[in-house]
This record gives C-alpha cells, sequence and structure tokens, in this order.
C-alpha cells in the first residue's frame, strides 16, 4: 500500500518547491524528484490525524520558551548550524508538544524558510513579538544577540505576571473563605438557635431577627437566586468582555478602580515601555514596534492609546508629543521618553524606564496587600461578631430574667 509523503526541494532554478506524493518508500520519493532535476531537502511521512485523542500537560509554558531561547542562543553563539541546533533541542524538549513544534521549525527551515517564518506558523508558541525580533535578529546577523535579549525580556515579563497574580490571588482567596465561613453559619448554625428562641416564645431583639430573616432567605430559595445570580452576572460579564466595546468599557473602569488602577498602570507602563525598548534595541522599526507593543498590551485602553501614538509617529511627530496628550501615560514617562529622543538613547531610556517602573510595581503590589489584609479581616470579623452577638442577645435577656 503507498504512503502519503510530504517534500520540499530545489528546483533548477534554485526555487524552493514542496508537494506530496504517493510512494512505496522514502527513498522512491528521492528518486523520483532526482529524474525531475529537483535536489530534495525534506522528505517526510505525511501523518494521519487521530480520530480520538487525549494529551495532558501538552501546553507550551513561557518558561519553556524561555529556556528554549537561552539554549538556542548559547548555540548559535558557538557556531552550531541552525537545524541542528533545533534538532539537538527537539530532541532533549520533555514537553512532546513543544518538541513537535520545534521539529517542524526544524523542517520548514530545511526546506528553506527562514527562522522567523516558520516560527509566524505556531503563533501559539512564539507570538509575532518573538517572530519579529528574530527577523530583525537574522537580517542584522545578530541572532545570537537578540534571542538574549528576547529571553531577558521574556523572564521579566514572567515575574511582572507573577507579582500581578500573586496581588490578586490573596484578596480572592480570603473573600472566598469569608463567604463560605458566613454562609455555613447562616445555613447550619443559626437555625438551630432560631429553633430554641420559638420554643421559649417572647419577642427577640432586633438584631436577632435580622439575623433570623436572612438565614431564612439563603438556606430557601433566596440562597438558589443569589448563587445563580452570581453565576449569571459572572457569565454575563465574560461575553461582554469578549466584544470590543465591553473590553474597552470594563478595562477603562479597571484602571479607575481605587486601590487597583493604580497597580494596572503601573502594570501597563512597565509592560509598553518593555516590549517598546527590547524591540527598538533589536532593530525593529518603531512604526512595527508600536503596533506590536500595542497588540501586546493586554489592556484595550492602553491598545487604544498606543495605536493613536503610532498614527501621529507615522505622520511625522515625535514619539513623546503623542505620549502627552494620552491620560494613561504619566508625565514622568513622557519627558524621559522625549530626553531619550532627543539624545539619540530611546531603547535604552525606555528600559530604564521599565526597570523602575518594575520596582513601583513591587511596591505597589506589597502596599496593596497590607491595605486590602485589614480591610478584609475588619469585614469579617465584623460580620461574623455581629451574627455571634445577635444569636446571644436572646440568651442574655433570659439570663437576666432568670437572676431576677
Amino acid at each position: 500500500m503507498a504512503t502519503i509523503f510530504q517534500w520540499s526541494g530545489k528546483n533548477r532554478a534554485g526555487v524552493i518547491e514542496s508537494g506530496e506524493t504517493a510512494a512505496g518508500s522514502k527513498d522512491e520519493v528521492i528518486a523520483q524528484l532526482r529524474r525531475k532535476g529537483m535536489v530534495p531537502t525534506s522528505v517526510t511521512e505525511k501523518k494521519k490525524p487521530a480520530a480520538f485523542s487525549l494529551s495532558f500537560g501538552g501546553k507550551v509554558k513561557d518558561k519553556d520558551v524561555v529556556i528554549f531561547t537561552r539554549q538556542f542562543s548559547t548555540m548559535i553563539d558557538a557556531g552550531l548550524p541552525l537545524v541542528q541546533a533545533l534538532e539537538i533541542l527537539a530532541g532533549q524538549q520533555s514537553n512532546k508538544k513543544f518538541a513537535s513544534v520545534i521539529t517542524q521549525i526544524k523542517n520548514d527551515v530545511e526546506g528553506g524558510s527562514t527562522y522567523a517564518d516558520a516560527l509566524r506558523k505556531h503563533p501559539k508558541t512564539f507570538d509575532d513579538l518573538y517572530a519579529n525580533m528574530v527577523a530583525a535578529g537574522e537580517a542584522g546577523g545578530i541572532l545570537d544577540t537578540v534571542l538574549n535579549r528576547l529571553a531577558a525580556y521574556m523572564e521579566k515579563s514572567i515575574k511582572l505576571k507573577r507579582k500581578v497574580k500573586g496581588a490578586m490571588i490573596y484578596p480572592s482567596v480570603v473573600t472566598a473563605v469569608a463567604v463560605l465561613v458566613i454562609a455555613v453559619i447562616m445555613i447550619y448554625v443559626v437555625p438551630t438557635f432560631s429553633q430554641m428562641f420559638v420554643q421559649l416564645g417572647g419577642n427577640l431583639p432586633g438584631p436577632t431577627k435580622i439575623v433570623i430573616g436572612l438565614s431564612k432567605f439563603i438556606a430557601g430559595k433566596g440562597g438558589l437566586a443569589i448563587l445563580l445570580l452570581a453565576v449569571a452576572s459572572s457569565v454575563g460579564l465574560t461575553q461582554f468582555r469578549r466584544s470590543q466595546k465591553g473590553r474597552l468599557i470594563t478595562d477603562g473602569i479597571f484602571l479607575k478602580l481605587p486601590m487597583f488602577g493604580i497597580m494596572l498602570v503601573k502594570v501597563a507602563v512597565a509592560k509598553f515601555t518593555r516590549t517598546l525598548g527590547t524591540l527598538v534595541s533589536s532593530g525593529v522599526p518603531i512604526l512595527e514596534g508600536l503596533e506590536i507593543t500595542a497588540r501586546t498590551a493586554g489592556n484595550k485602553v492602553v491598545e487604544k492609546a498606543v495605536m493613536n501614538v503610532k498614527e501621529a509617529v507615522q505622520e511625522g511627530k515625535t514619539l513623546a508629543e503623542p505620549l502627552q496628550k494620552e491620560k494613561v501615560f504619566p508625565d514622568m514617562v513622557t519627558q524621559m521618553i522625549a530626553v531619550g529622543e532627543s539624545a539619540g538613547a530611546l531603547d535604552s531610556m525606555l528600559n530604564k524606564i521599565a526597570d523602575f517602573y518594575d520596582e513601583e510595581v513591587d511596591a505597589a503590589v506589597a502596599g496593596l496587600t497590607s491595605m486590602i489584609e485589614p480591610l478584609l479581616m475588619v469585614f469579617l470579623g465584623g460580620t461574623v461578631g455581629f451574627i455571634v452577638v445577635a444569636m446571644y442577645l436572646p440568651i442574655f435577656r433570659i439570663m437576666q430574667l432568670v437572676g431576677h
């Protein structure tokens, strides 16, 4: 039975061609290509798509890409050929999906593609920023240097993400625990007391009536209604944020939040300056760099602002001038960029701003945590304390009556 082989090779004019051929073996395909006057560069058996497959842990992590980039840079700097370096890295990669991606890139490079073009076929693993920087490195003959910059950029980006996630996780966990504790008290503990009060008779104090009423509401259909409302709100917000307008509105609200907003602005500035600085220092044109920076901003308000800046720069203005008109960027940032432009050292100035704002994010996260912690403790302690006091008020009254 004939097997389908995918092949690529150079014709007599030196042009790369590719296609598929049915043959009994790989050697037979090579022989057919040579008879046509072609020089085969790659012949691989076409894999049949699996009807059903399960894969666990198949996602390519940012950390894996950073390690790959560092190792690849070292190999290129040591003088190893591109294809050989990719083959070695694919062989030692423990993540099977990533190993498959590297192998496909190696085959494309063998087939005559540039390394950057091969990377662009895998946007989920290597984004536009990565591919464009590699393209600039290949064009300038400084691929190893650019790869080192990329690895450093990715390491700092991962660190920044970790800081933001750390700031969000703590209040989320404490709030969830607080809601769970209060729900357990209202559903299981308060009804026990209310049954006892019914048996004793008499008028209950106002706070006790409020707590028992809330308990009946939560334990009954009210609790289910609250849960359904929470789920519906979450789904609705998710769907709303999937639209361009919805994402723009919600991102704008996030930036204006009392405590989180300041931190998110600093994160946005750090990411913008780090990304643009890395692209410019690697030889990517400023307009292309601004477009990539806008797409990777992670916030639609910042993305819109950067695209406005790109249009102004395209019309002949400096980078600092339109940045001053955008309310997202602080005055200090625009002034430092203006100094960098006038001194001809924009890339180094952008990286200095990014380093400064990385430290500012550290301080903002620490400040946010120190502010939220006591507020959450007061909320949890105050709520539970009110419930406990409300439940014990009738008991205190009974004890006073017994005493008299």
